[in-house]
């Protein structure tokens, strides 16, 4: 609770490194993750460092393994996560690490050369072999069995190579076959008719099975063609169109015979060439079963010997070149850590000589450093975006573990809603470690899914709230017996059968005795849902608890400076500033909450129709008067409220010129250190004393660059604390009356939702119940259907992304700028994360 109360103590420091253990010093380091380091040659090109070789032979090594992913993905295989996470590989293991890496991949090039050869080939030979079984069915035709052969008349169906029309050609003809592309089949026929002027025969017909395409690797029903015509001439025109075309053009054998040892010889090959290319597909199968066992490994190694690398050559080197010296942001609590990290590394590399770890001393600002686990982490995150907490500061994020969720539930106060709320997030906690969850590819869902714990307290506490309103999807319950008594008011009144036939609405009069028999045990009782004036009496509630609520809030925010004060031992603010500012807040807002207590316990049922307006009695105090109409609350109330004024007045004069004046007396005064004082309350006070440290706002550029501190810090003139502290007076003065106004957002939002959770059940829900016999059940069906889309896509998405915005913005603006000023920087140590390797 101590780092999450507020940021750990860093120091810096430098380590010593032995050149024959560095490498595994930080190896050693990373797998721990306790260090951040500095870049010692920030104008050293990334090119003329020290291992700038090893980091390219690392590169060259991923390149190696981003082909062979390619090639397990061109597979249809996925390279799994690694099972565990190996260490860095020492210098002999990495150079076998690429020798390997570098013989897979080459054989693999090999391999799928060879596949790719093979598969052309094999490919080639099926087309040839169809357009020679299609060709035959043009170019010959065998007559019937046991038949004589006699002469027949021509016909344009006759085969052209029949030997009995031998004796009708003058001239001798040639063949073009091939394939062609389906696509172009059409443009290919019409081109070769105009440009051969009918000089030939053209057949084209479909391949019996498809086959790939080599350009786009699609499977494609080629088209077949067999060309016949006469002269030379004619031929070089086809041949040409053909290239142009890009078909895939085979010799035509013209003998019949020919033609029948062609697709002999072309069956033997392709047996042959299917034998081969199976074993091939083996050896690639076994190749790539290789890779994958080792691929996962492998890379996990050469990514963490880049980043040692990388950190090593941030490094720099003593001056006898035989040390490296290292600087880091520790935490002082692992420093021991680290020392026992260096000395695994120095034994781990069989160096003699040990490393070792020195603090320096430092006046520039450490990073922020606060531990969290994975209920804290989505609170810390929340704090994190407005921003990252100064050095040592007060975190808002402990308290925002209960005042975010209660703040989100008073806007979101219904039973139903924060059940399903409730319920959606602990089924997110329960399976938080199955990994079908945790690598989910949605942004929005991932999104959810890291703030679970945020979601169930919401919904937990929404569900508090939604009883204390009595609302379960905008109806009332009665869980416990209704303090208003009907009859009681029957039985004393003069309601006949004629007043109440004329009369729709009857009236409760608590003065009456027996009517109302003291408070609902918890919560609104449910009368009030069927109360003419319910949405009157919520209002008055909850404008007034919000009211109440958010002048706390504020007032804890500005009770949470005082750590701030006493930590840095700057106590003269706590006179200066915080005494001034409550004082402002608790003279003025703080004494409307206590007029609503007063009026509440006060006034009852019977004198309520005398009770006077708190907000008259608060605007006349602003103006010294009083109201003759409006009776006072107390004797001497006018006095008090003058008194109360006044305080409030005088407080800002001292707000204001306190600290400035104070800061001019210090640097008119000889400066001494106190030779006690912390590291940390040096490195503050540029920050804590030359600006305002309540709003982040109002953070110099150098200290919102350096952390809140600049290097080079100095005590400003007295024109600009002067400045800084106006800034500060007059944006807390103001921020006092609008930021009460701003949190009327509970009071506005909490109306809003249960408003829009009754008019969803009126218009939609009820309709399935005015029907009669078994239609309304039948009806009722679809309109459950639409009243619970409707409910989780409006109520609860719409409405609950809404709380929730609003609510963080009543942290960051309302609570949080009352004392943080989050200009500070997070440690970022060097660690080895799983997350980045898969």
């Amino acid at each position: 609770m101590g780092s999450l109360f507020r940021s750990e103590e860093v120091c810096l420091a430098q380590l010593f490194l032995q050149s024959a253990s560095a490498y595994s010093c930080i190896s050693e380091l990373g797998e721990r993750g306790l260090l951040e380091f500095r870049d010692l040659n920030p104008k050293v090109s990334p090119f003329q460092r020290r291992f700038v070789g090893e980091v390219r032979r690392c590169e060259e090594m991923e390149k190696t393994f981003t082909f062979l992913q390619q090639e397990l993905r061109a597979a249809g295989r996925v390279p799994g996560p690694c099972p565990e996470s190996p260490r860095a590989p020492a210098a002999r293991e990495a150079l076998r690490v690429q020798e390997q890496s570098e013989q897979l991949a080459q054989e693999l090039r090999e391999v799928t050369r060879s596949r790719a050869s093979l598969r052309g080939r094999l490919r080639d030979l099926r087309q040839y072999l169809h357009v020679l079984r299609e060709g035959q069915r043009f170019t010959s035709l065998p007559a019937p069995l046991g038949s004589p052969p006699r002469p027949r008349a021509l016909s344009e169906r006759e085969p052209i190579l029949d030997p009995s029309l031998q004796q009708h050609l003058e001239r001798k003809i040639n063949f073009v076959a091939g394939v062609i592309h389906p696509w172009r089949v059409t443009a290919f026929e019409r081109l070769l008719w105009r440009a051969c002027r009918g000089y030939l025969v053209a057949s084209f017909v479909e391949m019996p099975e498809p086959m790939e395409d080599p350009a786009t690797g699609e499977s494609i029903t080629w088209v077949i063609f067999l060309i016949s015509y006469w002269g030379e001439q004619i031929g070089q025109k086809i041949r040409k169109i053909s290239d142009c075309f890009h078909c895939q053009g085979y010799a035509y054998p013209e003998s019949e015979a020919s033609r029948t040892e062609a697709i002999t010889r072309l069956n033997g090959q392709i047996q042959e060439l299917s034998v081969t290319l199976e074993e091939t597909e083996k050896y690639l199968a076994e190749v790539l079963d290789k890779v994958a066992q080792v691929l996962p490994t492998w890379r996990v190694q050469v990514q963490k010997m880049k980043a040692i690398y990388l950190v090593l050559n941030q490094c720099s080197f003593d001056v006898t070149k035989k040390c490296l010296i290292a600087e880091v942001w520790c935490p002082v609590r692992d420093l021991t850590q680290v020392q026992d990290a260096l000395r695994q590394g120095s034994y781990q590399s069989g160096s003699s000589v040990e490393c070792f770890v020195q603090r320096v001393p430092t006046s520039e600002s450490p990073p922020t450093l606060i531990r969290t686990n994975k209920f804290t982490a989505g609170f810390q995150s929340i704090v994190d975006a407005y921003g990252v907490a100064s050095y040592q500061e007060v975190n808002p994020a402990p308290y925002a573990i209960i005042t975010f969720p209660f703040i989100f539930a008073i806007m979101f106060g219904d039973v139903g809603h924060g059940l399903l709320m409730f319920l959606f997030a602990l089924w997110m906690v329960l399976y938080e470690d199955s990994p079908r969850l945790r690598q989910g590819t949605n942004e929005i869902w991932l999104t959810f899914f890291e703030g679970r714990y945020l979601i169930l307290l919401m919904g937990a506490f929404s569900i508090y709230t939604g009883f204390i309103y009595n609302e379960c999807f905008s109806k009332a319950t009665a869980i416990f017996p209704s303090a208003w008594s009907v009859a009681t008011m029957a039985n004393h009144s003069s309601w006949s059968s004629a007043y109440l036939a004329t009369h729709p609405s009857l009236t409760l009069d608590p003065n009456v005795t027996g009517v109302f028999r003291g408070p609902y045990p918890f919560g609104i009782d449910p009368i009030w849902s069927l109360a003419t004036n319910h949405l009157n009496f919520l209002n008055s509630f909850k404008m007034k608890m919000s009211v109440v609520l958010g002048i706390v809030h504020m007032g804890f925010g500005v009770v949470l400076g005082i750590f701030n004060h006493v930590h840095f031992r700057q106590r003269h603010r706590l006179v200066l500033e915080f005494l001034p500012e409550m004082i402002f807040l608790l003279a003025l807002f703080g004494y409307l909450v206590f007029l609503i207590f007063y009026k509440w316990i006060k006034f009852s049922a019977a004198d309520s129709l005398v009770a006077p307006s708190i907000l008259i009695h608060f605007i006349d105090m602003f103006l010294f008067t009083s109201n003759a109409e409006n009776l006072p609350l107390y004797p001497g109330q006018v006095p008090v409220q003058m008194v109360l004024v006044v305080l409030a007045l005088a407080s800002v004069p001292v707000l204001l010129l306190g600290t400035p004046l104070y800061q001019w007396c210090r640097q008119r005064a000889p400066r001494t250190v106190r030779p006690g004082a912390p590291l940390a309350t040096r490195e503050q006070e540029p920050l804590l004393e030359g600006q305002e440290a309540g709003n982040s706002v109002n953070a110099t550029t150098e200290d919102v660059e350096s952390g809140g501190h600049s290097p080079d810090a100095k005590h400003s003139d007295f024109a600009e604390i002067f400045m800084h502290q106006a800034i500060h007076t007059i944006e807390y003065c103001l921020g006092c009356v609008s930021n009460t106004a701003s949190y009327l957002r509970l009071w506005a939002l909490s109306l809003a939702h249960a408003q829009l959770s009754e008019v969803l059940w009126s218009m939609v829900m009820r309709n399935g119940f005015v029907g009669l016999s078994y239609v309304g059940g039948v009806v009722l069906v679809p309109v459950f259907a639409a009243f619970a889309v409707l409910t989780v896509a409006i109520l609860l998405v719409m409405e609950g992304l809404s709380a929730f915005l609003h609510a963080l913005r009543l942290h960051w603006v309302e609570f949080q700028n009352k004392f943080y000023v989050g200009a500070g920087y997070k440690l970022c140590p060097f660690a080895f994360a799983p997350d980045t390797w898969e």
